[in-house]
């Protein structure tokens, strides 16, 4: 073979493969793009049963199980329970998004837990038949009335947390608005000075307003939520001023004066119940170990003095 046609098919052979390298890239980028876009338009949409499955487990057994307790209960209980029941998981901030009858599930269902879990613990046991079923029953009262007195705590320390954040936000309306700020400039600027209770309850009631609801009854409504004593008396003195005309900026100021007298008094109440609080441990305490210290000594002597 003449090297002439040896270097031809030289040159044949190599455009011949660079000519496949060039279209198996461009088809192995054409297989990619292809995928790329069936995974982003052929997304299978999930079944019903496959959004469940992935909730967790207590979304998915464990408050579908309380709402039927729920609502077997709600029809048994009394309206004016659960609108009490309610007002006071307003009064907590509505912990989880609770109603009146999911909460009076969470009872009976920890009533229920606790004395079954009692009462299969003591029956096996060579007990008495009485503590058999004392136990269970007084595990089953305890278990209904913990969630009350989780609730009666919540609710304390939520009225706690207002009270003692009244007086400073009362002081800065006051200053925003002799400032020039009308009292909703004011009052958002509160809002976005601190995060606490307090304030979240002036956004709630700012949000109000802006969706048509007139500011008396707004107020009305946030005093209704609260029911702190020091914030219905600067609500009802807000709307008083409203409605007779008189100067916000001068109302803002006595009230802030007044908030922080009841503050002073408020802690000098404390401080007069200390002595009272301390009285008790230093009785059943301090003084039976100074009683032992002091006379320890002197007791073999006195035993011995007897004899």
């Amino acid at each position: 073979m003449s090297p002439t046609l040896m270097a031809f098919m030289t040159i044949i052979l190599t455009l011949a493969s660079a000519l496949l390298v060039v279209v198996g890239v461009r088809r192995t980028r054409r297989d990619v793009v292809i995928e790329e876009r069936l995974a982003q338009f052929g997304h299978r949409v999930p079944s019903l049963e496959e959004l469940e499955l992935q909730l967790p487990f207590r979304e998915r057994v464990l408050l579908p199980m309380l709402e039927r307790l729920a609502a077997i209960v709600g029809r048994l209980t009394p309206q004016a329970n659960l609108q009490r029941i309610q007002q006071r998981l307003i009064e907590a901030g509505s912990p989880g998004n609770l109603r009146a009858t999911t909460f009076v599930g969470i009872r009976l269902f920890a009533a229920l837990l606790l004395g079954g879990l009692f009462f299969l613990l003591f029956l096996p046991a060579s007990v008495n038949p009485l503590y058999k079923l004392g136990f269970p029953v007084l595990t089953a009262v305890i278990g209904f009335v913990l969630p009350n007195l989780w609730l009666s705590r919540r609710i304390a320390a939520r009225k706690k947390e207002i009270i003692r954040a009244l007086p400073d936000a009362i002081d800065l309306l006051s200053i925003s608005v002799e400032a020039g700020l009308g009292f909703d400039q004011a009052l958002s600027r509160v809002v976005d000075k601190w995060d606490n209770a307090l304030t979240r309850e002036f956004g709630r009631m700012l949000s109000e307003t802006r969706m048509g609801m007139s500011r008396r009854q707004a107020m009305r409504e946030l005093a209704e939520r609260v029911n702190v004593d020091d914030l219905s008396v600067f609500i009802s003195s807000l709307i008083q001023a409203d409605q007779l005309g008189v100067s916000i900026t001068q109302v803002l100021r006595v009230q802030s004066h007044q908030m922080r007298q009841r503050r002073r008094q408020r802690a000098e109440e404390l401080a007069h119940k200390a002595p009272i609080k301390m009285l008790f441990p230093m009785i059943f305490l301090i003084f039976p170990a100074l009683y032992i210290v002091i006379l320890g000594p002197a007791i073999p002597r006195i035993v011995e003095a007897f004899r």
